[in-house]
């Protein structure tokens, strides 16, 4: 299907993304924008999970995060997630938002942080299969560093944001 109009041809429209080629040359993906949320405890360490990821055939380790359906708001849609990953719920204060990959991909990732964690479980994704890990983002950013931990561009910015949160005591 081609819109002649605004020279843009659906390549793929699948259940999670849409490829267009636009102008015949620029290929896009079309994604939902998501949520990542920065969960501290009271020791000062980081929630996140574990999973599998299939495009990378790898474990990664990860802020709580996930897309944000239709008609909800992004405090709304990380309040969701965290429940079903980790059986948590908090007060969500937006830190920043950003494209994750703006090269090939509108995705605009927002990343907020919980606080006053209080247990509040919903039922998980049926695919989804997570280990929640506590651990320091200090030790976090040295293991993307020396590669021990594979993370995303959400385990990146959430941690930058927990370690400069935990320096001005505010975490």
């Amino acid at each position: 299907m081609t819109n002649a109009e605004t020279g843009t041809r659906v390549i793929y429209d699948g259940h999670i993304v849409r490829l267009e080629l636009l102008d015949g040359k620029w290929e896009v993906v079309r994604h939902a924008d998501a949520v990542a949320i920065l969960a501290l405890n009271d020791a000062g360490e980081m929630l996140f999970v574990r999973q599998r990821r299939r495009a990378i055939d790898d474990s990664t380790l990860e802020a709580p995060a996930g897309l944000i359906d239709d008609g909800e708001s992004p405090e709304e849609a990380a309040r969701r997630e965290l429940q079903e990953e980790v059986g948590l719920d908090g007060d969500m204060e937006l830190l920043t938002r950003f494209y994750s990959s703006p090269g090939f991909c509108d995705e605009e990732l927002y990343v907020l942080q919980a606080r006053n964690l209080r247990e509040s479980r919903l039922d998980p994704d049926e695919d989804e299969d997570l280990e929640t890990v506590w651990m320091p983002p200090q030790q976090v950013l040295d293991g993307l560093r020396d590669g021990t931990i594979k993370g995303s561009a959400s385990t990146v910015t959430a941690a930058l944001f927990a370690v400069q949160l935990l320096g001005r005591g505010d975490g």
